[in-house]
């Protein structure tokens, strides 16, 4: 029932960031519809192990922190930075579980999935915010600008 709830949280984030958000919002909903067909098709081939390393929900959780990591970097939003915080805690879970083989597997899997309820809240929020700027200033820049100027009040010498 948990993963059920869960999902449907993820998918009415994915939809809205899809439907309603910016280039950070969209780009973070791609981020995680990639690692929830991942996880699904992981699941099809392998089932869930908590008692090792989870070899292949680390793949995944490498991948979404990076990808969320390079969207924070690229994005004109703050939002990104908590994202890849969050992204980064089950990488934590799975080096915790190498580092002590001893672990019960309850507390591997909470460490490693706890973090991602929060993702869809923080998606819907992202791009509700965006919709605001939106409608109070009519423009919301999605991308840092990148400068080959040193000096930004004038040109380069």
């Amino acid at each position: 029932m948990r993963t059920a709830i869960f999902l449907f949280l993820l998918l009415i984030a994915l939809g809205y960031a899809a439907r309603k958000g910016g280039g950070p919002e969209r780009w973070m909903a791609a981020i995680l519809l990639l690692m929830l067909l991942a996880d699904q098709a992981l699941h099809l081939i392998v089932p869930a192990r908590y008692g090792a390393v989870d070899v292949g929900h680390f793949a995944i959780d490498i991948f979404g922190a990076a990808a969320t990591g390079l969207l924070a970097l690229v994005a004109h939003r703050f939002w990104p930075m908590a994202a890849a915080v969050l992204q980064i805690l089950p990488l934590l879970a799975h080096f915790s579980r190498f580092v002590n083989l001893a672990m019960h597997p309850a507390a591997y899997m909470t460490m490693q999935v706890s973090a991602s309820w929060l993702l869809p809240p923080l998606l819907v929020l992202a791009t509700w915010r965006h919709q605001q700027r939106l409608r109070q200033s009519g423009s919301d820049p999605s991308w840092q600008r990148l400068s080959r100027r040193s000096n930004p009040t004038g040109p380069a010498r």
